[in-house]
C-alpha cells in the first residue's frame, strides 16, 4: 500500500514547508518524517534519548539532498519543549505541519500517573507551546489508536487500559482547542489506527499478553504495519479535514 520511501506524497509537493514530528527517531515517527522529507519538506526529528538514531535519520535525509535537524526534548518538560520549537524556528522558520506522534505509558518504573502526564497533560502543553511557532494554514495531526479513541464504548486489554484512557483524555483536551486553532487558521485532525505491527506498544502488549496481537489480527482481518500507518499520517497532514476532524485507519467493525 504505502511505503516509507515518500511515494505516498509526490516529490516536491511539500517544497518550502516545515514539518516537526514528535517521537521521530524510530518507528512510525521516523517513517513519517522521511515521507515528509522526500516530499520536499524541511523536517525536525524530535527524540527524547535516542540521539544517535535521530542523527542517522538526519544524515540520511541530507545525503538525499533534503533539509533536517534533530532536536532532543522531553515532552513532559515544558521548557524542553519550548526550546525545541525555538530551535526549529531559528533553523527553518514557522512550522507548517506538526505531528503529535510521541506517546507511552507502558514503560516500567515511571509511576502510576505517567501515562496521563505524557498522553494528556504533555500533549496539551505541547500544542499550546507550539501555537506561536505555527504558520498560518498549518496542520496539526494527533496520532492515537482505535483502542484509545473508542475506549468509552469498547473495552480494551487490561494491560493497555491506562494508555487508552490517557490518550483518549489527551484527544478530548486537544479537541477543546479546535475553536482557538480554527481562529488562528490552524487545522487539526486525529488519526486513529488499530494495533500497528512492529511498534514498541505491540511488542510490550505481546510480552504482557502473549497472543494478543495475533488475536487482534484475526478479528480485524489485517493490521497495518509501521510504514503503512506512517503513510496515512502523512496524508492526514495534507488532505482535506473531515467534518469530525478524524481519520480512521483500518478496521473499525469491532469498535462501537
Amino acid at each position: 500500500m504505502t511505503e516509507s520511501n515518500g511515494a505516498v506524497l509526490s516529490p516536491g509537493s511539500l517544497d518550502g514547508k516545515v514539518a516537526l514530528v514528535t517521537g521521530s527517531s524510530r518507528g512510525i515517527g521516523a517513517d513519517t518524517v522521511n515521507i515528509f522529507a522526500n516530499a520536499g519538506a524541511a523536517v525536525v526529528i524530535n527524540y527524547r534519548n535516542k540521539q544517535s538514531r535521530a542523527d542517522k535519520i538526519v544524515d540520511s535525509i541530507k545525503e538525499r539532498g533534503g533539509q533536517a535537524i534533530a532536536v532532543g526534548a522531553d515532552l513532559t518538560d515544558q521548557q524542553s519543549v519550548l526550546a525545541m520549537f525555538q530551535e526549529a524556528n531559528k533553523k527553518f522558520g514557522p512550522i507548517d505541519i506538526l505531528v503529535m506522534n510521541a506517546s507511552g505509558g507502558m514503560e516500567a518504573g515511571m509511576g502510576e500517573d505517567y501515562a496521563m502526564k505524557l498522553n494528556r497533560d504533555s500533549q496539551l502543553s505541547l500544542l499550546k507551546t507550539a501555537l506561536p511557532f505555527l504558520s498560518k494554514d498549518s496542520r496539526v495531526v494527533f496520532v492515537t489508536s482505535h483502542q484509545a479513541h473508542f475506549i468509552h464504548s469498547t473495552p480494551t486489554m487490561p494491560e493497555y487500559l491506562p494508555v487508552a484512557l490517557s490518550k483518549r483524555a489527551g484527544e478530548d483536551a486537544l479537541r477543546e482547542m479546535i475553536p482557538e486553532l480554527t481562529a488562528k487558521g490552524v487545522g487539526f485532525v486525529v488519526v486513529s489506527g488499530d494495533m500497528i505491527e512492529g511498534t514498541i506498544t505491540a511488542t510490550l502488549l505481546e510480552r504482557a499478553n502473549p497472543g494478543a496481537i495475533e488475536s487482534r489480527r484475526q478479528n480485524a482481518g489485517k493490521l497495518y504495519n509501521v510504514a503503512e500507518f506512517a503513510g496515512e499520517i502523512a496524508l492526514a497532514a495534507v488532505e482535506p479535514i473531515k467534518a469530525d476532524n478524524t481519520r480512521l485507519v483500518g478496521d473499525t467493525s469491532s469498535f462501537r
